[in-house]
């Protein structure tokens, strides 16, 4: 009896310990890494006939995917987040289907806490489009002409460095890097005089720049269904007019449908001087198709 009771209490423990192990093997495999994202498209038609008010039959689509993939453990977090969109409208009196959006972005950020939402951090930006943009025009008889100008990877930007970071969540957030290094390639063919094709000395490809660089991220829910996401990016270059400096903020407003269908409006706002001097503008509304995977 006895040596029953024994066997008995030992085949418990070793079903106990077997459980704990089993416990202790599937917490340790959790994995640190998570992933989500979103599609989206968005399409919009006009169509005049007679219209005594005037106007100018058209179609346009635009679209966009948005992937963030995110590790974090213990002290340590390493985020990024891929940003992709293309867009074109054509109107009826138009030769050409122009661009409405063409991006390609990456955002890296590795940062270790060191005090209570506060981190030291590296990041890395890289930022160009897909196509080839072009500068349009009329001849002399009134035919509308194009010039190539951009293409991919002309320009392109690589934004990279040591940075302070507080991160209060992922939808408050921002940066500073004091010593930040920006590098712009573009095409040596496509260069001009006097610094003006995105402020790369002619015949060469490369530029690059060192400063000071701050960027923040604040995302709160305004409404039921209405939520309002602020980016601001800011880049003073050490080693040329410290004073111009660069700025790129971006609004979007997502008015929720329901899980397939959104509303959005985004404005985009965008100084750089050895682009364009002077703010460069850019807006977007319609109804899109969402899915997020």
């Amino acid at each position: 009896m006895r040596t029953r009771i024994l066997s008995a209490l030992f085949l418990l423990g070793t079903i106990g310990l077997h459980a704990q192990d089993s416990t202790a093997v599937a917490t340790d495999t959790i994995s640190p890494w998570t992933a989500k994202g979103n599609a989206s498209f968005l399409f919009n038609q006009s169509t005049f006939d007679n219209w005594v008010a005037g106007g100018e039959n058209n179609i346009s689509g635009n679209i966009g995917v948005n992937y963030d993939v995110n590790y974090k453990k213990g002290d340590w977090e390493w985020d990024n987040k891929f940003i992709a969109s293309y867009g074109l409208v054509k109107t009826k009196t138009s030769a050409f289907a122009k661009k409405t959006d063409d991006r390609l972005e990456l955002n890296s950020l590795l940062g270790k806490k060191f005090k209570e939402n506060w981190y030291y951090s590296f990041f890395l930006n890289f930022r160009t489009q897909f196509t080839k943009g072009y500068q349009y025009d009329k001849d002399a008889n009134g035919v509308e002409t194009r010039t190539e100008y951009t293409d991919f990877m002309s320009p392109g930007y690589l934004s990279f460095g040591p940075r302070i970071a507080w991160k209060k969540s992922d939808t408050f957030k921002f940066n500073f890097s004091p010593a930040a290094s920006k590098l712009t390639f573009v095409d040596a063919g496509r260069t001009l005089p006097n610094e003006e094709y995105f402020g790369v000395e002619e015949g060469k490809s490369l530029r690059y720049e060192l400063g000071a660089n701050f960027s923040g991220t604040y995302k709160f829910v305004l409404l039921a269904n209405v939520s309002v996401e602020n980016i601001l990016n800011l880049y003073s270059n050490y080693l040329e007019d410290p004073q111009n400096v660069d700025l790129d903020y971006q609004v979007n407003v997502i008015l929720k449908v329901n899980k397939w269908l959104t509303t959005n409006i985004m404005f985009q706002t965008i100084y750089d001087d050895n682009a364009f001097r002077g703010f460069q503008i850019r807006q977007v509304f319609g109804v899109a198709i969402n899915y997020g995977f």
